[in-house]
């Protein structure tokens, strides 16, 4: 039989309903966290591992809402006092956590383009065009997909390869035939003009911004569960004459 009645018994079963919520706030973190951490991954040599440190952090609050979610559940519905109670001081502990993630994401925005400008500078020094490594590879890559040259412009390869340019730095004309070569020559139509370090780091930005979004927006969701899972508690500390904190 409940001993919760009128408001109370409502909101017992609305905090059910919110830890179902919680359960898939978790899922949804901990595929954020994955999603943005297998795109950071594709980068590993560009990047410092503050970087990782965000989604592998997230992922482990996912993780650990789906579990304490089941505390929220059985205690609403068996009106368990300690059950509640131990969901809400577990619940504010990941509110907590997870806006500390949040803001770490923004700071991390702010901080991307001067992170990332270190590790590019310092990776050019690793390209081997001879000798194929990860270091060239990704460079390659990077140049490609963001149709860009050197960290800010072209001239950032001049110590590395004595005036020469990797051919990433081009766009190969259409319908050319036999040898292509990439050059320093200002008259090089071809050349990428735009250095990497801007589009690049406002591609990792944009990501840490979802990882800090996806943190605040769902610790102000679980903020009410807090509030909800307290004023359970509170009602079935009164209903079963309980005394003390933990009874």
């Amino acid at each position: 039989m409940s001993l919760l009645t009128g408001s109370a018994n409502c909101i017992k079963y609305v905090l059910f309903a919110f830890n179902l919520v919680f359960m898939l706030t978790g899922i949804i973190l901990i595929a954020v966290g994955v999603g943005v951490a297998a795109i950071y991954t594709e980068y590993e040599a560009f990047l410092v591992s503050k970087f990782f440190s965000i989604p592998t952090f997230l992922i482990v609050i996912g993780s650990f809402i789906i579990v304490i979610s089941f505390f929220g559940c059985w205690g609403a519905l068996k009106e368990n006092y300690c059950l509640v109670l131990t969901f809400s001081v577990l619940l504010g502990m990941i509110f907590i956590l997870e806006l500390a993630a949040g803001i770490s994401g923004y700071v991390l925005r702010s901080d991307a383009e001067s992170l990332i400008k270190v590790t590019l500078t310092d990776s050019m020094k690793e390209y081997n065009s001879n000798h194929t490594n990860d270091v060239t590879i990704l460079w390659d890559y990077v140049q490609r997909t963001f149709t860009c040259c050197g960290v800010e412009s072209y001239k950032d390869w001049d110590p590395i390869l004595k005036g020469e340019l990797p051919l990433s730095c081009c766009r190969t004309p259409v319908g050319h035939v036999g040898a292509f070569t990439c050059t320093t020559n200002n008259e090089d139509v071809n050349r990428y003009s735009l250095g990497c370090l801007s589009e690049f780091s406002n591609y990792i930005a944009a990501h840490a911004v979802s990882l800090g979004a996806a943190g605040v927006v769902i610790a102000i969701i679980q903020f009410f569960g807090v509030l909800f899972a307290c004023y359970i508690a509170r009602e079935i500390k009164i209903r079963n004459g309980i005394t003390g904190f933990m009874g």
